[in-house]
């Protein structure tokens, strides 16, 4: 039997609960990792988020789909509990992490669309910064040590587009640049160290809060086209995930360091294809409507 290609690597996907986040810890275990999955909703403890969504089920869909899923609540707003967590990777896996995905996120809620920056909720924009900027540097400052000491390791930050355009709201689009720019400085410090930082992206992401956004579900998703003819263009969260499968098991990732990287152009060069048996491709798309 041909070995999975990410057997014996061990992986941690922050803000795995849901989403993006869910389907990259399913498909790195697929491939063949072990996925530790952290977030703040448990079956015993709902997260603000107020969503049923647990970091239980994703370990469970880990280990279905073939890998070892280990769910750790973890608020990676808070500094004790990250390195509670790493201490207990360092000790469970004899002091090896081969990958990061910082997908914590959190943030919608908080965003005031439509609004100036000095007209939304300067509580709200702050603590989108906390959420989903703070918490990856966070996360990034403890795992890299252990990378380093093994000279090997991927962080992947996940964000929302290519570049340093506004993306609509001013403290959203500081949040989304950030990390983008996070994975960069990263690339830049880690490059002597042998580890490899990147950023990535999904198009127009068909989670499932955006599936309850339109009132619809993944049997009928292109049912939302009466409200957003744009939503055709989806994607589930299982594109970019393969996306990150695929980038994760490349042997000159780092070759890649310090790119800013699409689900669209993941597939275009490693020839993946969505869950629905799709290839959508945001940009392409974008282009030829003009924004």
């Amino acid at each position: 039997m041909k070995q999975k290609p990410l057997h014996n690597q061990i992986a941690l996907v922050a803000g795995a609960t849901r989403g993006a986040g869910r389907a990259i810890a399913i498909e790195l275990g697929r491939a063949g990792a072990t996925v530790y999955v952290t977030g703040r909703s448990t079956r015993a403890d709902r997260s603000p988020m107020n969503r049923p969504e647990t970091i239980e089920e994703t370990a469970e869909l880990v280990l279905s789909a073939g890998g070892e899923g280990i769910a750790i609540r973890v608020d990676h707003t808070k500094e004790e509990e990250i390195v509670t967590l790493f201490q207990r990777i360092r000790s469970e896996q004899k002091g090896q992490l081969d990958i990061l995905v910082n997908d914590v996120w959190g943030g919608d809620p908080l965003a005031d669309w439509g609004k100036g920056f000095w007209e939304g909720s300067l509580t709200n924009g702050l603590l989108m910064q906390r959420q989903a900027v703070h918490s990856h540097i966070m996360t990034a400052y403890y795992a890299a040590p252990i990378m380093i000491e093994r000279k090997a390791g991927l962080i992947l930050e996940i964000t929302d587009g290519v570049g340093y355009h506004y993306r609509g709201y001013l403290f959203y689009s500081l949040a989304k640049i950030g990390v983008s720019h996070l994975a960069q400085a990263m690339a830049a410090d880690l490059k002597p160290h042998g580890v490899t930082a990147v950023a990535i992206t999904p198009g127009f992401l068909r989670s499932e809060a955006m599936l309850e956004h339109f009132g619809v579900r993944e049997e009928n998703w292109r049912d939302a086209a009466e409200k957003d003819i744009h939503f055709l263009q989806s994607e589930t969260p299982y594109f970019i995930a393969r996306g990150i499968a695929a980038i994760a098991a490349d042997p000159k990732v780092a070759e890649k360091s310090g790119q800013l990287l699409s689900s669209w152009g993941l597939s275009d060069e490693y020839g993946f294809i969505d869950i629905d048996g799709r290839r959508p491709h945001w940009r392409r798309y974008a282009e030829e409507h003009g924004f």
